[in-house]
């Protein structure tokens, strides 16, 4: 059997040293040194399958998968380590202002990216910019970049820039450590921006350990060692150059291709592995599962259309599936049922109140429909009120995963013993979007990983740019804006828990189960790393192939 450190990394408030234990018992996270052999290739498998469809740019992609590949392109001004604490990167130290409203930062002066640019503060501030104009339509960025509050950035000298915001913006730092807030070269900005979404050699190009040396939509990426590359994170066991060669990433949609690609050799790395996966797998391979902070895997339910108008009909669909029953069958025990719309690894927010309080109960589900008026059954069993039957549209994003696909099916079965027609549509993404823009949907579904729990004020707030359940509460719109302030972390957590719990009230979203980015890894890769979201790092890695 193959060893899985764990299931759960957790992350801040003494947690993250566990995160940290786990990534280095599971593989070794000793890089090697930057004279040592070449490294050779690393082949690594990931499902990817919406890249080719305009989300090769972490500055304007909201899909994970490409932030996890372009990592190892782009670099960030600081590195958020394992215990949570952000060390220098290409900033060599910041200042935060007293009011909260200005970041300065000093920056390295021996930055280059691989187009030959020099990285600097115009360079910052170009990347910046570009993030937030409107016309870049950047979505998940822009937001990290502070959305409303992000008032600009001044360029003070050649190696020193400030970040302004209209208000105190807590979450810059561990925004400003990601991908999604990488650079690009200015030369690219200037002259291929309209380019970047689609991606390819000479157009993502950044100042990061890996430059994009080939793209084939679909079916591969291949990235190739910057032999220049020598301003890694002092915090960085490996220093200078890559530790290995060419990292050729597979795009294999289906998971059992990539595990049969590990499998046969031809992939020494797989990547968005489902649990199923890992009973498949043999001695010579290492499995690290950590789970994702954030938001769980949910439904997000309309509140402005359809049957979900209704609170009581909201409650009532949450009470009436069996959530533990289908998520222990389906992903082996591996994901544990989630209870509150932030994981349990969200640094400074968690509600563990919120455990066990909403399990399955169909009988009230029944009183509630009751209470709500549908009391009338018609021939097929369902629930009829005003000749209308209960029924919710579910709309979902393709590729599908058979696991997601198996609670799907789960869930409408119970809902039907209560009388609730569920109808799921698989869309393909255009097709989705044209529902999804104007909202003409019940529920949707997705997770949502995030850092920081500010990852909320996205989904929750009246401007938020994934807000699917058209939430627009002035006191929720304060309570988030108050908690993007503040930068106490009690405060932090007391405003976050006031949010968790007005959703277990309200039910705009139902938490399904908290998802792991599974990763596994043959004997012939030592280096690996992973960051806290559980990507895999390969800028220490190296292969014995």
């Amino acid at each position: 059997m193959p060893r899985i450190p764990s299931k759960r990394a957790w992350l801040l408030a003494g947690a993250l040293a566990a995160s940290a234990a786990i990534v280095l018992s599971g593989c070794s996270a000793t890089g090697s040194d930057s004279d040592s052999a070449d490294g050779g290739t690393i082949t690594w498998a990931i499902e990817g399958a919406n890249l080719s469809a305009g989300h090769m740019d972490p500055q304007t992609s909201q899909l994970d998968v490409s932030a996890m590949v372009q990592r190892n392109i782009l670099d960030s001004l600081v590195y958020q380590d394992a215990d949570g604490s952000f060390v220098p990167w290409l900033a060599t130290s910041w200042q935060i202002s007293d009011d909260g409203l200005q970041y300065t930062f000093e920056l390295r002066d021996d930055v280059t990216f691989t187009d030959g640019a020099k990285f600097d503060a115009a360079a910052v501030k170009a990347n910046f910019d570009r993030i937030a104009d409107p016309a870049t339509a950047s979505a998940q960025a822009s937001s990290m970049l502070g959305g409303d509050y992000y008032a600009g950035t001044e360029v003070i000298d050649d190696d020193t820039v400030r970040v302004d915001f209209t208000q105190p913006y807590a979450p810059f730092l561990q925004a400003a450590s990601t991908a999604l807030l990488g650079f690009y070269s200015p030369e690219v900005l200037a002259t291929k921006a309209d380019q970047l979404a689609a991606g390819g050699p000479d157009i993502n190009v950044g100042t990061g350990p890996f430059i994009l040396s080939e793209y084939t939509p679909d079916q591969e990426i291949v990235y190739t060692r910057n032999p220049d590359y020598d301003w890694a994170p002092k915090t960085s066991e490996h220093q200078g150059a890559a530790g290995v060669e060419t990292v050729r990433v597979e795009i294999l949609p289906e998971s059992s291709v990539r595990v049969g690609a590990l499998q046969s050799g031809e992939a020494d790395v797989a990547s968005q592995l489902p649990p199923s996966a890992t009973e498949q797998l043999g001695d010579d391979v290492t499995v690290n599962s950590i789970e994702l902070p954030g938001i769980p895997y949910s439904l997000y339910l309309n509140e402005k259309y359809g049957v979900f108008q209704d609170v009581l009909v909201r409650r009532a669909f949450e009470r009436g599936f069996d959530i533990d029953s289908a998520v222990k069958s389906i992903f082996f025990g591996q994901y544990p049922r989630a209870w509150s719309v932030l994981g349990p690894t969200t640094p400074d927010s968690y509600d563990a109140s919120l455990e066990g309080t909403w399990p399955y109960d169909p009988d009230e589900a029944n009183a509630l429909l009751d209470q709500a008026g549908w009391t009338q059954r018609d021939a097929e069993g369902y629930r009829v009120k005003d000749g209308q039957r209960l029924s919710a549209r579910w709309i979902a994003y393709t590729p599908i995963p058979d696991d997601r696909a198996s609670l799907a099916n789960a869930i409408q079965s119970d809902l039907k013993e209560i009388g609730f027609e569920l109808k799921r549509e698989v869309l393909e993404p255009g097709a989705y979007n044209e529902q999804y823009g104007p909202k003409t949907f019940d529920l949707t579904d997705w997770g949502f990983s995030g850092v920081d729990a500010d990852v909320l004020r996205s989904h929750l707030h009246t401007d938020g740019f994934q807000n699917a359940s058209q939430v627009s509460d002035p006191q929720i719109d304060s309570l988030l804006d108050q908690a993007v302030a503040a930068s106490d972390p009690a405060q932090r957590e007391a405003l976050y828990t006031q949010l968790q719990q007005w959703n277990a009230e309200n039910v705009a979203i139902v938490p399904l189960y908290v998802p792991s980015l599974i990763t596994a890894v043959n004997d012939s890769v030592t280096g690996l790393t992973y960051d806290l979201y559980g990507r895999p790092l390969f800028y220490g890695a190296s292969s014995t192939k």
